[in-house]
Protein backbone atom coordinates (compact mmCIF):
# COMPACT_ATOMS: atom_id res chain seq x y z
CA UNK A 1 0.00 0.00 0.00
CA UNK A 2 1.58 3.26 -1.10
CA UNK A 3 1.14 6.79 0.22
CA UNK A 4 1.80 10.21 -1.28
CA UNK A 5 4.93 11.67 0.34
CA UNK A 6 3.52 15.19 0.06
CA UNK A 7 0.49 14.05 2.01
CA UNK A 8 2.73 12.52 4.66
CA UNK A 9 4.63 15.80 4.96
CA UNK A 10 1.40 17.67 5.58
CA UNK A 11 0.36 15.14 8.22
CA UNK A 12 3.58 15.61 10.19
CA UNK A 13 3.40 19.37 9.89
CA UNK A 14 -0.04 19.31 11.53
CA UNK A 15 1.18 16.83 14.15
CA UNK A 16 4.23 18.88 15.19
CA UNK A 17 2.15 22.05 15.33
CA UNK A 18 0.29 20.54 18.30
CA UNK A 19 3.00 18.46 20.07
CA UNK A 20 6.77 18.28 20.25
CA UNK A 21 8.66 15.28 18.92
CA UNK A 22 9.60 14.35 22.50
CA UNK A 23 5.93 14.39 23.59
CA UNK A 24 4.97 12.20 20.65
CA UNK A 25 7.76 9.69 21.33
CA UNK A 26 6.90 9.59 25.03
CA UNK A 27 3.24 8.98 24.23
CA UNK A 28 4.15 6.09 21.92
CA UNK A 29 6.47 4.36 24.41
CA UNK A 30 4.96 1.36 26.27
CA UNK A 31 4.44 2.01 29.99
CA UNK A 32 3.56 -0.23 32.97
CA UNK A 33 2.80 2.75 35.20
CA UNK A 34 -0.61 2.99 36.94
CA UNK A 35 -2.34 0.09 35.17
CA UNK A 36 -6.05 0.26 36.10
CA UNK A 37 -7.95 -2.76 37.49
CA UNK A 38 -9.25 -5.42 35.11
CA UNK A 39 -12.96 -5.74 34.48
CA UNK A 40 -14.20 -8.29 37.07
CA UNK A 41 -15.16 -11.66 35.63
CA UNK A 42 -18.05 -13.74 36.92
CA UNK A 43 -17.49 -16.39 39.57
CA UNK A 44 -19.52 -18.99 37.64
CA UNK A 45 -19.19 -19.22 33.83
CA UNK A 46 -22.50 -18.92 32.00
CA UNK A 47 -24.26 -16.96 34.75
CA UNK A 48 -24.87 -13.26 35.41
CA UNK A 49 -25.55 -11.75 38.81
CA UNK A 50 -26.48 -8.21 39.81
CA UNK A 51 -23.52 -8.09 42.20
CA UNK A 52 -21.04 -8.90 39.44
CA UNK A 53 -22.58 -6.34 37.11
CA UNK A 54 -22.42 -3.64 39.78
CA UNK A 55 -18.75 -4.42 40.45
CA UNK A 56 -17.98 -3.93 36.76
CA UNK A 57 -19.74 -0.59 36.71
CA UNK A 58 -17.76 0.49 39.78
CA UNK A 59 -14.55 -0.17 37.83
CA UNK A 60 -15.82 1.88 34.88
CA UNK A 61 -16.31 4.86 37.19
CA UNK A 62 -18.87 6.79 35.15
CA UNK A 63 -21.93 8.86 35.98
CA UNK A 64 -25.04 6.98 37.12
CA UNK A 65 -26.99 8.38 34.18
CA UNK A 66 -24.65 6.54 31.77
CA UNK A 67 -25.19 3.31 33.68
CA UNK A 68 -28.94 3.73 33.41
CA UNK A 69 -28.77 4.15 29.63
CA UNK A 70 -27.23 0.67 29.30
CA UNK A 71 -28.67 -1.04 32.37
CA UNK A 72 -32.29 -0.01 32.78
CA UNK A 73 -34.88 -1.93 34.78
CA UNK A 74 -35.89 -4.23 31.91
CA UNK A 75 -32.29 -5.11 31.12
CA UNK A 76 -31.69 -5.99 34.78
CA UNK A 77 -34.81 -8.15 34.74
CA UNK A 78 -33.71 -9.98 31.58
CA UNK A 79 -29.96 -10.20 32.28
CA UNK A 80 -29.94 -13.99 32.72
CA UNK A 81 -31.20 -14.31 29.15
CA UNK A 82 -27.77 -13.10 28.00
CA UNK A 83 -25.65 -15.48 30.10
CA UNK A 84 -24.64 -17.77 27.19
CA UNK A 85 -24.01 -14.91 24.75
CA UNK A 86 -21.72 -12.44 26.51
CA UNK A 87 -18.89 -12.17 29.03
CA UNK A 88 -18.38 -9.31 31.48
CA UNK A 89 -22.00 -8.22 30.99
CA UNK A 90 -22.80 -4.57 31.83
CA UNK A 91 -26.02 -3.90 29.91
CA UNK A 92 -27.53 -3.66 26.46
CA UNK A 93 -27.39 -1.21 23.56
CA UNK A 94 -30.66 -0.16 21.95
CA UNK A 95 -30.97 0.44 18.22
CA UNK A 96 -34.12 1.67 16.51
CA UNK A 97 -35.94 -1.01 14.55
CA UNK A 98 -38.03 -0.27 11.48
CA UNK A 99 -40.23 -2.57 9.45
CA UNK A 100 -40.00 -2.92 5.67
CA UNK A 101 -42.77 -4.60 3.75
CA UNK A 102 -44.81 -6.32 2.75
CA UNK A 103 -42.18 -8.33 0.91
CA UNK A 104 -43.74 -11.18 -1.06
CA UNK A 105 -41.45 -14.19 -1.47
CA UNK A 106 -42.27 -17.23 -3.56
CA UNK A 107 -39.51 -19.57 -2.47
CA UNK A 108 -38.70 -23.20 -1.92
CA UNK A 109 -38.84 -22.60 1.84
CA UNK A 110 -40.14 -19.02 2.33
CA UNK A 111 -43.55 -18.56 0.82
CA UNK A 112 -45.61 -15.61 1.94
CA UNK A 113 -45.70 -11.90 2.69
CA UNK A 114 -43.09 -10.74 5.18
CA UNK A 115 -42.71 -7.58 7.24
CA UNK A 116 -38.97 -7.46 7.77
CA UNK A 117 -37.53 -5.94 10.98
CA UNK A 118 -34.37 -3.92 10.36
CA UNK A 119 -32.18 -2.52 13.15
CA UNK A 120 -30.16 0.48 12.01
CA UNK A 121 -29.16 4.02 12.85
CA UNK A 122 -28.90 5.03 9.20
CA UNK A 123 -31.76 7.22 8.05
CA UNK A 124 -33.27 6.39 4.63
CA UNK A 125 -32.30 2.72 4.85
CA UNK A 126 -35.66 1.30 5.95
CA UNK A 127 -37.51 3.60 3.58
CA UNK A 128 -35.38 2.36 0.69
CA UNK A 129 -35.92 -1.31 1.46
CA UNK A 130 -39.61 -0.67 1.98
CA UNK A 131 -39.85 0.88 -1.47
CA UNK A 132 -38.05 -2.02 -3.10
CA UNK A 133 -40.19 -4.52 -1.20
CA UNK A 134 -43.41 -2.88 -2.39
CA UNK A 135 -42.22 -2.97 -6.00
CA UNK A 136 -41.42 -6.67 -5.71
CA UNK A 137 -44.76 -7.39 -4.07
CA UNK A 138 -46.68 -5.48 -6.76
CA UNK A 139 -44.97 -7.76 -9.30
CA UNK A 140 -46.42 -10.79 -7.52
CA UNK A 141 -43.30 -11.41 -5.47
CA UNK A 142 -39.81 -12.60 -6.21
CA UNK A 143 -38.85 -16.21 -6.79
CA UNK A 144 -36.18 -17.39 -4.34
CA UNK A 145 -34.33 -20.66 -3.88
CA UNK A 146 -31.79 -22.01 -1.44
CA UNK A 147 -29.76 -24.17 -3.80
CA UNK A 148 -26.74 -25.32 -1.78
CA UNK A 149 -25.52 -25.27 1.80
CA UNK A 150 -22.34 -26.05 3.67
CA UNK A 151 -20.22 -24.47 6.41
CA UNK A 152 -16.49 -25.05 6.25
CA UNK A 153 -13.65 -25.32 8.71
CA UNK A 154 -10.11 -25.81 7.41
CA UNK A 155 -7.50 -27.20 9.81
CA UNK A 156 -3.87 -27.23 8.69
CA UNK A 157 -1.22 -29.86 9.40
CA UNK A 158 2.47 -29.09 8.93
CA UNK A 159 4.84 -31.97 8.15
CA UNK A 160 8.59 -32.13 7.65
CA UNK A 161 8.48 -33.02 3.99
CA UNK A 162 6.29 -33.61 0.97
CA UNK A 163 6.96 -37.34 1.37
CA UNK A 164 5.27 -37.24 4.79
CA UNK A 165 2.38 -35.31 3.24
CA UNK A 166 1.93 -38.17 0.76
CA UNK A 167 1.89 -40.79 3.52
CA UNK A 168 -0.62 -38.75 5.49
CA UNK A 169 -2.89 -38.28 2.47
CA UNK A 170 -2.85 -42.02 1.76
CA UNK A 171 -3.90 -42.74 5.35
CA UNK A 172 -6.51 -39.94 5.48
CA UNK A 173 -8.14 -41.08 2.24
CA UNK A 174 -8.92 -44.43 3.88
CA UNK A 175 -10.51 -42.80 6.93
CA UNK A 176 -12.85 -40.21 5.38
CA UNK A 177 -15.93 -42.11 6.61
CA UNK A 178 -14.45 -42.32 10.10
CA UNK A 179 -14.03 -38.53 10.07
CA UNK A 180 -17.79 -38.27 9.48
CA UNK A 181 -18.53 -40.56 12.40
CA UNK A 182 -16.26 -38.64 14.75
CA UNK A 183 -17.86 -35.32 13.72
CA UNK A 184 -21.37 -36.75 14.19
CA UNK A 185 -20.52 -37.76 17.77
CA UNK A 186 -20.17 -34.07 18.74
CA UNK A 187 -23.54 -32.73 17.51
CA UNK A 188 -27.14 -33.77 17.02
CA UNK A 189 -27.74 -31.32 14.18
CA UNK A 190 -24.56 -31.13 12.10
CA UNK A 191 -23.08 -33.56 9.58
CA UNK A 192 -19.71 -33.65 7.87
CA UNK A 193 -20.63 -34.16 4.23
CA UNK A 194 -17.36 -33.66 2.39
CA UNK A 195 -13.62 -33.47 2.98
CA UNK A 196 -11.31 -31.80 0.47
CA UNK A 197 -7.65 -30.92 0.72
CA UNK A 198 -5.14 -28.38 -0.52
CA UNK A 199 -1.40 -29.01 -0.41
CA UNK A 200 1.17 -26.21 -0.31
CA UNK A 201 4.68 -27.56 0.08
CA UNK A 202 4.79 -29.48 3.36
CA UNK A 203 1.49 -27.95 4.53
CA UNK A 204 -1.84 -29.71 4.01
CA UNK A 205 -5.15 -27.95 4.57
CA UNK A 206 -8.13 -30.25 5.16
CA UNK A 207 -11.35 -28.49 4.16
CA UNK A 208 -14.26 -29.96 6.12
CA UNK A 209 -17.70 -29.05 4.79
CA UNK A 210 -20.68 -29.48 7.13
CA UNK A 211 -24.42 -29.02 7.03
CA UNK A 212 -25.58 -27.45 10.29
CA UNK A 213 -29.38 -27.78 10.41
CA UNK A 214 -31.13 -24.60 11.49
CA UNK A 215 -28.09 -23.13 13.26
CA UNK A 216 -25.60 -20.86 11.55
CA UNK A 217 -23.14 -23.43 12.82
CA UNK A 218 -19.85 -21.63 13.40
CA UNK A 219 -19.22 -23.10 16.85
CA UNK A 220 -20.72 -26.43 15.83
CA UNK A 221 -18.25 -27.01 13.01
CA UNK A 222 -15.30 -25.85 15.12
CA UNK A 223 -16.05 -28.35 17.87
CA UNK A 224 -16.63 -31.15 15.37
CA UNK A 225 -13.44 -30.32 13.46
CA UNK A 226 -11.38 -30.27 16.64
CA UNK A 227 -12.66 -33.76 17.51
CA UNK A 228 -11.67 -35.06 14.06
CA UNK A 229 -8.23 -33.48 14.37
CA UNK A 230 -7.71 -35.16 17.77
CA UNK A 231 -8.61 -38.49 16.17
CA UNK A 232 -6.13 -37.81 13.36
CA UNK A 233 -3.32 -37.03 15.81
CA UNK A 234 -4.05 -40.18 17.75
CA UNK A 235 -4.27 -42.53 14.75
CA UNK A 236 -2.15 -41.18 11.88
CA UNK A 237 1.01 -43.19 11.20
CA UNK A 238 2.98 -40.03 10.45
CA UNK A 239 2.79 -37.25 13.01
CA UNK A 240 2.73 -33.58 11.95
CA UNK A 241 5.30 -31.18 13.35
CA UNK A 242 2.38 -29.01 14.46
CA UNK A 243 -1.22 -28.24 13.51
CA UNK A 244 -4.00 -25.68 13.97
CA UNK A 245 -7.78 -26.13 13.96
CA UNK A 246 -8.09 -23.36 11.34
CA UNK A 247 -5.52 -22.38 8.73
CA UNK A 248 -7.35 -19.30 7.41
CA UNK A 249 -8.57 -21.34 4.42
CA UNK A 250 -12.28 -21.58 5.24
CA UNK A 251 -13.33 -18.00 4.46
CA UNK A 252 -14.61 -17.49 8.01
CA UNK A 253 -15.77 -13.88 8.48
CA UNK A 254 -14.01 -12.55 5.41
CA UNK A 255 -14.71 -12.21 1.71
CA UNK A 256 -12.90 -14.92 -0.26
CA UNK A 257 -12.92 -16.19 -3.82
CA UNK A 258 -13.18 -19.79 -2.62
CA UNK A 259 -16.47 -19.15 -0.82
CA UNK A 260 -17.70 -17.02 -3.71
CA UNK A 261 -17.17 -19.87 -6.16
CA UNK A 262 -18.54 -22.58 -3.86
CA UNK A 263 -20.62 -22.07 -0.72
CA UNK A 264 -20.20 -21.08 2.89
CA UNK A 265 -23.47 -21.15 4.78
CA UNK A 266 -26.32 -21.11 2.29
CA UNK A 267 -26.17 -20.29 -1.41
CA UNK A 268 -29.38 -18.48 -2.34
CA UNK A 269 -30.66 -16.78 -5.47
CA UNK A 270 -33.71 -14.58 -6.03
CA UNK A 271 -35.24 -12.99 -9.14
CA UNK A 272 -38.08 -10.70 -10.17
CA UNK A 273 -39.39 -9.06 -13.33
CA UNK A 274 -40.80 -5.54 -13.03
CA UNK A 275 -43.14 -3.98 -15.59
CA UNK A 276 -42.74 -0.41 -16.87
CA UNK A 277 -45.76 0.58 -14.76
CA UNK A 278 -44.14 -0.67 -11.56
CA UNK A 279 -40.80 0.86 -12.47
CA UNK A 280 -42.36 4.25 -13.09
CA UNK A 281 -44.98 4.18 -10.33
CA UNK A 282 -42.90 2.83 -7.46
CA UNK A 283 -39.27 3.35 -8.44
CA UNK A 284 -39.55 6.51 -10.57
CA UNK A 285 -37.30 5.12 -13.30
CA UNK A 286 -37.20 2.90 -16.38
CA UNK A 287 -35.65 -0.41 -17.36
CA UNK A 288 -33.28 1.21 -19.86
CA UNK A 289 -31.93 3.69 -17.32
CA UNK A 290 -31.54 0.96 -14.66
CA UNK A 291 -29.58 -1.16 -17.12
CA UNK A 292 -27.41 1.83 -18.09
CA UNK A 293 -26.48 2.25 -14.43
CA UNK A 294 -25.88 -1.47 -14.05
CA UNK A 295 -23.50 -1.58 -17.02
CA UNK A 296 -21.29 1.24 -15.81
CA UNK A 297 -21.36 -0.38 -12.38
CA UNK A 298 -20.01 -3.61 -13.86
CA UNK A 299 -17.02 -1.75 -15.28
CA UNK A 300 -16.50 0.21 -12.07
CA UNK A 301 -16.62 -2.98 -10.01
CA UNK A 302 -14.04 -4.68 -12.22
CA UNK A 303 -11.71 -1.69 -12.07
CA UNK A 304 -11.94 -1.52 -8.27
CA UNK A 305 -11.31 -5.26 -7.85
CA UNK A 306 -14.61 -6.30 -6.28
CA UNK A 307 -15.28 -9.93 -5.37
CA UNK A 308 -18.61 -10.38 -7.12
CA UNK A 309 -20.76 -7.51 -8.28
CA UNK A 310 -23.36 -5.78 -6.13
CA UNK A 311 -24.47 -2.43 -4.84
CA UNK A 312 -24.88 -2.64 -1.07
CA UNK A 313 -25.70 -6.11 0.25
CA UNK A 314 -24.16 -5.22 3.62
CA UNK A 315 -26.86 -2.64 4.36
CA UNK A 316 -29.64 -5.23 4.31
CA UNK A 317 -27.64 -7.92 6.04
CA UNK A 318 -26.28 -5.81 8.89
CA UNK A 319 -29.73 -4.47 9.74
CA UNK A 320 -31.43 -7.87 9.47
CA UNK A 321 -28.61 -9.73 11.25
CA UNK A 322 -28.63 -7.37 14.24
CA UNK A 323 -32.42 -7.42 14.51
CA UNK A 324 -32.69 -11.21 14.26
CA UNK A 325 -29.77 -12.32 16.41
CA UNK A 326 -27.34 -13.38 13.70
CA UNK A 327 -23.55 -13.08 14.01
CA UNK A 328 -23.03 -9.55 12.73
CA UNK A 329 -19.37 -10.26 11.88
CA UNK A 330 -20.56 -12.76 9.26
CA UNK A 331 -21.72 -9.81 7.17
CA UNK A 332 -18.08 -9.65 6.04
CA UNK A 333 -18.47 -12.90 4.11
CA UNK A 334 -22.23 -12.92 3.57
CA UNK A 335 -22.26 -9.56 1.75
CA UNK A 336 -20.60 -11.01 -1.34
CA UNK A 337 -22.51 -11.94 -4.45
CA UNK A 338 -23.76 -11.00 -7.89
CA UNK A 339 -26.56 -8.66 -8.91
CA UNK A 340 -27.72 -8.78 -12.52
CA UNK A 341 -30.17 -6.55 -14.39
CA UNK A 342 -31.44 -6.93 -17.95
CA UNK A 343 -34.02 -5.16 -20.07
CA UNK A 344 -36.56 -7.65 -21.45
CA UNK A 345 -39.47 -7.55 -23.90
CA UNK A 346 -41.99 -4.80 -23.30
CA UNK A 347 -39.45 -2.58 -21.52
CA UNK A 348 -39.61 -4.78 -18.44
CA UNK A 349 -36.66 -5.20 -16.06
CA UNK A 350 -35.34 -8.59 -15.03
CA UNK A 351 -33.26 -8.44 -11.83
CA UNK A 352 -31.60 -11.17 -9.80
CA UNK A 353 -29.25 -11.57 -6.86
CA UNK A 354 -27.10 -14.56 -5.98
CA UNK A 355 -25.59 -14.88 -2.51
CA UNK A 356 -23.12 -17.76 -2.11
CA UNK A 357 -22.07 -17.18 1.51
CA UNK A 358 -25.20 -16.48 3.54
CA UNK A 359 -24.52 -17.47 7.18
CA UNK A 360 -27.90 -17.42 8.97
CA UNK A 361 -29.74 -19.55 11.52
CA UNK A 362 -32.97 -19.60 13.48
CA UNK A 363 -31.71 -21.53 16.52
CA UNK A 364 -28.66 -20.98 18.70
CA UNK A 365 -26.40 -17.97 18.90
CA UNK A 366 -28.27 -14.74 19.48
CA UNK A 367 -31.59 -15.96 18.08
CA UNK A 368 -32.95 -16.72 21.56
CA UNK A 369 -32.30 -13.27 23.03
CA UNK A 370 -35.48 -11.39 23.98
CA UNK A 371 -35.54 -8.68 21.29
CA UNK A 372 -34.02 -10.83 18.59
CA UNK A 373 -36.42 -13.68 19.20
CA UNK A 374 -39.29 -11.18 18.95
CA UNK A 375 -38.00 -10.02 15.56
CA UNK A 376 -37.88 -13.60 14.29
CA UNK A 377 -41.43 -13.99 15.59
CA UNK A 378 -42.49 -11.00 13.49
CA UNK A 379 -41.17 -12.88 10.47
CA UNK A 380 -42.80 -16.08 11.79
CA UNK A 381 -39.42 -17.75 11.32
CA UNK A 382 -38.33 -18.41 14.89
CA UNK A 383 -37.03 -21.81 15.93
CA UNK A 384 -36.27 -25.11 14.17
CA UNK A 385 -37.19 -25.68 10.55
CA UNK A 386 -36.87 -22.06 9.40
CA UNK A 387 -33.22 -21.37 8.56
CA UNK A 388 -33.57 -21.91 4.81
CA UNK A 389 -36.68 -19.74 4.76
CA UNK A 390 -34.80 -16.97 6.58
CA UNK A 391 -32.03 -17.22 3.98
CA UNK A 392 -34.56 -16.78 1.15
CA UNK A 393 -36.17 -13.79 2.89
CA UNK A 394 -32.70 -12.28 3.27
CA UNK A 395 -32.03 -12.76 -0.45
CA UNK A 396 -35.38 -11.17 -1.30
CA UNK A 397 -34.57 -8.23 0.98
CA UNK A 398 -31.18 -7.80 -0.70
CA UNK A 399 -32.93 -7.80 -4.09
CA UNK A 400 -35.33 -5.11 -2.85
CA UNK A 401 -32.37 -2.99 -1.77
CA UNK A 402 -30.53 -3.42 -5.06
CA UNK A 403 -33.62 -2.32 -6.96
CA UNK A 404 -34.28 0.65 -4.72
CA UNK A 405 -30.75 2.05 -4.64
CA UNK A 406 -30.36 1.56 -8.40
CA UNK A 407 -33.65 3.36 -8.97
CA UNK A 408 -32.59 6.22 -6.71
CA UNK A 409 -29.26 6.54 -8.53
CA UNK A 410 -30.72 6.25 -12.02
CA UNK A 411 -33.41 8.85 -11.31
CA UNK A 412 -30.99 11.17 -9.48
CA UNK A 413 -33.03 10.94 -6.26
CA UNK A 414 -30.36 9.28 -4.12
CA UNK A 415 -28.90 12.44 -2.58
CA UNK A 416 -32.21 14.21 -1.99
CA UNK A 417 -33.67 11.13 -0.27
CA UNK A 418 -30.82 11.01 2.22
CA UNK A 419 -30.90 14.74 2.75
CA UNK A 420 -34.64 14.88 3.40
CA UNK A 421 -34.75 11.81 5.67
CA UNK A 422 -31.49 12.34 7.53
CA UNK A 423 -31.30 16.14 7.67
CA UNK A 424 -34.84 17.34 7.31
CA UNK A 425 -36.64 18.96 4.37
CA UNK A 426 -34.66 19.72 1.26
CA UNK A 427 -34.06 23.46 0.95
CA UNK A 428 -35.37 25.00 -2.23
CA UNK A 429 -32.99 26.95 -4.38
CA UNK A 430 -33.49 30.69 -4.22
Amino acid sequence: MSADLRGVRGFFQRLFAERTQQEIEQGLTPSLKDIPPSVPRGDTPGTISSEEVDRRWDVLDVDASIRHQLLDAMTREQMNSYSKNIENFIGTVKLPIGSAGPLRVRGLFANGDYYVPLATSEAALVASYGRGAQAITKAGGCTAATIWEGVTRAPVFVFNSLVEIGKFMAWASEHADMFKDIAASTTRHGRLIRTCFNVEGNHIYLIFEFVTGDASGQNMVTIATDAVCRFILDQTPVQPAYWFVEGNHSGDKKASYMSFQNVRGKRVTAEVTLTPEILKGYLKTSASRMVDLYQVGVVGGVMSGNIGLQGHYANAMAALFIACGQDAACVAESAVGVTRMERTDGDCLYASVTLPNLIVGTVGGGTGLPSQSACLDILKLSGPGNASALAEVCAALVLAGELSISAAMSSHGFTSAHQSLARGPVKKKS
